[in-house]
């Protein structure tokens, strides 16, 4: 390469942000020597690439940048958030509308999980909404079978140390119900409200099961200012262009210069939605808020 080719971006960014793959998943692309530049299989991500070159992935050429988008999306339980599982379940991606774009997830949720999954076309932006110094809250609603110790709960707010994992400040309150439920759900089961940021592996069920509570459903409403709201199981929204780049201002004020995108709006109409995708062609897409 010439010394205009060294002022690009690395081979696993362009991967990226191309759709078609996360970052991480990239670099292991190219070791498993599935990538060529130029015509050459590359053996390194330590590799910077330009418009001018050619990149090839399992022989196919390297599509080229997309517009960034962003889609809520509404998982069911008993789908595995992953483009292939080796013990052949169902994963998300199978259950997607066929006009979306290849996404990826932005993290992921628990086979038995349900509730809001941030889906993206951009790697880069996955990436940077996953990690825990991007300070977006997580919530969810859970509900457990136990007695519930509500000083314990609060006292969550100080981190806990389960079987040697430490876990960050965790928002937990007791969900009040009405008489009637009550009486209904007495000794039986509970619903908590949990607020969290770093969203590590299975954290939830681990904590409450050192409380001494199983965890019975798990739903995730929210992911940082993007809501689950009244979504139907199984649906898909766009967030619409101009409220994802307010919403997520920072990520795209390094793009700016680049790329030439315009400020982010000072007030976005709708922060949650925009065109909404149905699985079964033959059905009217859902509209956002309506139940079925």
């Amino acid at each position: 390469m010439d010394e205009d080719k060294h002022k690009g971006e690395r081979i696993a960014k362009v991967m990226a942000r191309a759709g078609l793959c996360s970052r991480r998943d990239a670099e292991k692309w190219v070791e498993q020597g599935r990538v060529k530049v130029n015509g050459k299989v590359i053996e390194s991500p330590a590799l910077n690439v330009s418009e001018a070159d050619k990149v090839f992935v399992d022989d196919k050429i390297l599509p080229r940048k997309e517009q960034t988008r962003l889609f809520l999306y509404h998982k069911p339980p008993g789908l595995v958030t992953s483009h292939k599982d080796e013990q052949g379940r169902e994963t998300v991606f199978d259950h997607l509308p066929e006009n979306l774009p290849r996404v990826i997830s932005v993290g992921r949720l628990d086979l038995n999980t349900e509730g809001l999954l941030l889906l993206t076309n951009d790697g880069e932006l996955a990436r940077f909404l996953e990690l825990p110094a991007t300070g977006w809250q997580r919530r969810y609603r859970v509900r457990v079978h136990g007695k519930v110790n509500e000083k314990r709960l609060l006292a969550l707010k100080n981190g806990i140390t389960v079987e040697g994992v430490r876990y960050a400040s965790i928002d937990a309150k007791l969900e009040k119900l009405p008489e009637d439920e009550k009486q209904l759900n007495a000794g039986a089961n509970s619903w908590i409200s949990i607020t969290l940021r770093e969203g590590k592996n299975r954290e939830i069920r681990r904590v409450m099961e050192a409380l001494g509570l199983r965890v019975t459903r798990l739903i995730r409403t929210d992911y940082g200012p993007f809501s689950l709201g009244k979504m139907t199981r199984g649906s898909v929204s766009e967030v619409k262009s101009d409220v994802m780049k307010h919403q997520i201002a920072k990520y795209f004020a390094g793009k700016q210069e680049k790329e030439g995108l315009p400020k982010p709006p000072l007030k976005p109409k709708n922060r949650k939605s925009g065109k909404s995708f149905s699985k079964t062609p033959h059905k009217p897409a859902l509209k956002k808020g309506k139940n079925k």
